[in-house]
């Protein structure tokens, strides 16, 4: 590749990057965690206060910017009365509903409440599955938030941390021999072997992929680096291949959902080629379809398309009825028309395709 497409690669990156940028402000109101408007009136964000029975509330706001659900912090009001927990709710938030729904129907607040300060600080919870990241978040909150009721010093759990466990290696090593041997290795073994790795630890296991979601998440709140390790280099081969002449690199190598059809595309011979008429009209409908999600967000509605992206659907004990049919839908068309939902739908996908100028 030359100096001249380099340099309409960068422009085409500077574009999307300010796309994503202005739906980022329109929606939260938040650019990499800075905040661009006044919180309402109703809501308090200073760490403690007290109501006029006595009860204390603790509000985790400023405690917990670092701290990432899935699609950003999830800040908390804890309610202390008399040396007892009472109460323990979200405060406004990015997160995806659906998860944090999850989160909150389960027993994660619960095992907090009638329970003294320092009897809830030695009390070990487990995150909720299917559910994960926003768990950890929540428990993590509340767990900063009892420590500054109880006047110690807030020790910040760094995101490092979630480096150093089995499911954030395993999806790590994947990534990285998804991004480097296929540069050097032909071989439709091999391949296979990667797409089933893909699918089985990036997908199922860690959930691991980039979406929209994802994305407006480090638009809007900022990224802890070590704690978003596998989906950043994720988007450094997005980024950064297509300078090099490796377009769709991602989405041939990495991606879980183009993985998991492509694998069981392999179990059929034949396959449906559309004719260049309805090659071009299906073509033409993710483009414009794109475009009309895009113009949705820019005139501040309709965000929430985003939670219906189907990579969610390998997070399948959360995902919605909607998210897992159109999966299977999707997957099962597959076998008969190589990767249809990349091709035709996928509206992350059409983002990357206008930075790497294909069609």
């Amino acid at each position: 590749m030359n100096s001249k497409s380099r340099w309409q690669l960068a422009l085409s990156l500077i574009t999307c990057l300010l796309i994503m940028i202005s739906i980022s402000v329109i929606r939260s109101q938040k650019i990499f965690g800075h905040e661009f408007s006044q919180q309402p009136e109703t809501e308090f964000n200073e760490p403690q206060r007290t109501l006029n029975d006595g009860t204390v509330v603790i509000s985790t706001h400023d405690m917990t910017k670092d701290i990432m659900g899935y699609a950003g912090p999830i800040p908390l009001e804890i309610e202390i009365k008399d040396g007892i927990i009472t109460s323990i709710k979200a405060m406004r938030n990015s997160e995806t509903p659906s998860f944090l729904r999850r989160v909150e129907q389960s027993q994660v607040f619960k095992q907090w409440i009638g329970l003294n300060i320092e009897e809830a600080l030695k009390t070990k919870v487990d995150a909720v599955s299917g559910a994960t990241l926003s768990s950890e978040a929540v428990i993590t909150g509340i767990q900063r938030g009892l420590q500054y009721a109880q006047s110690a010093q807030v020790d910040k759990v760094h995101s490092i941390n979630k480096l150093f466990n089995i499911k954030t290696i395993s999806a790590l090593m994947v990534v990285l021999l998804a991004a480097i041997l296929p540069l050097f290795i032909r071989s439709s073994r091999y391949r296979t072997i990667q797409l089933i790795l893909n699918i089985v630890v990036l997908g199922f296991w860690s959930g691991s992929f980039i979406s929209y979601s994802l994305m407006m998440n480090y638009l809007s709140n900022g990224v802890q680096i070590w704690g978003a390790i596998v989906p950043l280099i994720m988007l450094f081969v997005v980024v950064v291949y297509p300078l090099f002449g490796k377009s769709n690199y991602y989405c041939n190598w990495i991606c879980p959902l183009g993985s998991l059809q492509e694998l069981v595309g392999k179990c059929t011979s034949k396959k449906y080629n559309p004719s260049p008429f309805w090659y071009k009209t299906l073509n033409y409908f993710r483009q414009g379809l794109w475009a009309l999600l895009m113009i949705f967000m820019w005139c501040g509605v309709l965000f929430s398309w985003m939670d219906y992206e189907l990579f969610t659907a390998f997070m399948f004990e959360q995902a919605s009825w909607i998210v897992l049919s159109l999966a299977t839908l999707f997957v099962a068309l597959s076998l008969f028309v190589g990767r249809p939902y990349c091709r035709f739908v996928c509206p992350t996908g059409s983002l990357f395709k206008i930075y790497q100028k294909n069609k």
